[in-house]
């Protein structure tokens, strides 16, 4: 009987073998087998080979010659390949202290104190004493290049990242060509957004520019800076800490005013992604972003009214914003733009949003609304549309009685409402039914008067 190893109750081990057996057996019985079917045989063998030397390797680390505490990972508790530093002093294997970086922690392991960066220090010391005690034991370790390729890139990307930061501090030409370049990198290369989540002095140091010309910076270096922040807020890791950068957002809101349409409008691009995050909504709010946003919006120009309003959009799912936005003006420029036929899907949506809001309500009211919604169910084929009409229009009975007898003059002439609570969708009909059992209470308390 063949003797059963560790080996073979290792799951990883098991699904590489169902895998392997699958693949040839295609090979042996397929004449038109393809190449590509071969090569994935040939990984899942190499894979099956590397588990057996890894698991080898570890039975003899665990055997009579158990190995120095201070060669341990606290991770991953195994001798340590390739060992570096964290800015905390404690050192790391360098895979597995990757893996909690990549994660978004920004905390040492061991001790939990905050990171001030997250560059990691090859450990010489360390890794000369375990290569030592490796030879005298007759043990050989894994060669690191092997699974640090990545990184390896990542350094270079981290040598280029720094000596462009460097360069926003130059002179204007050397600036305006950094901030080009960073804008490309930036949106081609997910480790060069992940590479400004590492040092809380990155951000700064890539708007410097702004911080050196007072009295403004030219309107093409501008657009390359607000567009790589938009990059960079892409990742999720780098969302909080842009946005608590405390010159981000000034700078955002000054964007929106002035500089390029493709300025303006990635600025409300950065708003809308920055946004995701529900902290990020009330910080954001709080700083008087929504005016320039709606002022923007009222300008009308078709290449920013998308990235506006789905801005608006995001930052008013918080009771406190809809309050702000408003305040600010919203209903008055939502409806104009409404009535035009301007971007109706998503201005239609916020106006649903804001409909919660008793002073939104009133101000809809004075402004038509309930004439124009009613079209709007009546001649469009958008269910979504429909559906956030009804809403708006189920908000306004609610608060607004005087409003009931257009509902019904509508019923009466079109049956709109009552075609919408057959054939929209299951929200639409719940409002719809609501509308028109407030109609009928209305009418039995006129008869009984």
């Amino acid at each position: 009987m063949a003797k059963t190893g560790v080996l073979e109750t290792d799951p990883r081990v098991a699904e590489l073998k169902k895998e392997l057996q699958r693949l040839v057996k295609s090979i042996v019985e397929d004449d038109d087998c393809s190449a590509e079917v071969m090569d994935r045989a040939r990984e899942a063998l190499c894979s099956i080979k590397d588990l057996k030397m890894k698991r080898s390797m570890s039975l003899k680390l665990h055997g009579p010659h158990s190995f120095p505490e201070e060669f341990r990972c606290p991770l991953s508790r195994e001798m340590m390949r390739d060992p570096v530093i964290l800015a905390t002093g404690q050192t790391y294997d360098r895979p597995f202290i990757q893996k909690w970086l990549k994660a978004g922690n920004r905390t040492c392991p061991l001790t939990q104190q905050v990171l001030s960066h997250t560059l990691l220090t090859p450990n010489h010391l360390i890794g000369e004493m375990i290569s030592q005690w490796c030879k005298s034991h007759g043990i050989e370790l894994t060669d690191p290049d092997q699974y640090s390729n990545e990184d390896q890139i990542m350094d270079a990307d981290r040598s280029r990242f720094i000596d462009l930061l460097e360069k926003m501090s130059s002179s204007a030409l050397e600036q305006k060509e950094a901030a080009k370049e960073l804008r490309l990198l930036t949106k081609r290369m997910p480790s060069f957004r992940a590479l400004f989540g590492e040092s809380l002095e990155a951000i700064p140091q890539l708007l410097n520019p702004f911080s050196q010309n007072k009295g403004g910076i030219h309107p093409d270096l501008q657009e390359d800076l607000i567009t790589t922040l938009l990059n960079l807020s892409i990742h999720d890791n780098n969302k909080k800490l842009v946005a608590e950068t405390p010159m981000v957002i000034p700078l955002l809101m000054d964007a929106l005013k002035s500089g390029t349409i493709e300025t303006r409008s990635n600025a409300a691009a950065t708003i809308f992604t920055l946004s995701a995050l529900d902290s990020n909504k009330a910080l954001i709010g709080k700083s008087g972003v929504l005016k320039p946003l709606i002022d923007l919006l009222e300008e009308g120009h078709p290449s920013v009214m998308k990235d506006v309003a789905s801005a608006i959009f995001n930052l008013c799912i918080i009771h406190e914003n809809k309050s702000r936005a408003v305040h600010e003006g919203a209903v008055k420029v939502l409806m104009e733009k409404i009535m035009n036929q301007t971007h109706v899907d998503e201005l239609l949506a916020i106006l649903a949003m804001l409909s919660t809001h008793q002073k939104a309500i009133e101000e809809m009211g004075n402004l038509g609304a309930v004439s124009c919604l009613l079209t709007i169910i009546r001649e469009s084929s958008c269910d979504r549309n429909k559906e956030n009409c009804i809403a708006i229009l189920h908000s306004v009975c609610l608060n607004d009685r005087t409003k009931l007898r257009e509902l019904r003059e509508e019923e009466n002439t079109y049956r709109t409402i009552s075609k919408l609570s057959q054939t929209g969708t299951a929200r639409a009909k719940r409002k719809a039914n609501g509308i028109l059992e407030r109609l009928r209470r209305a009418l039995n308390i006129t008869h009984t008067a």
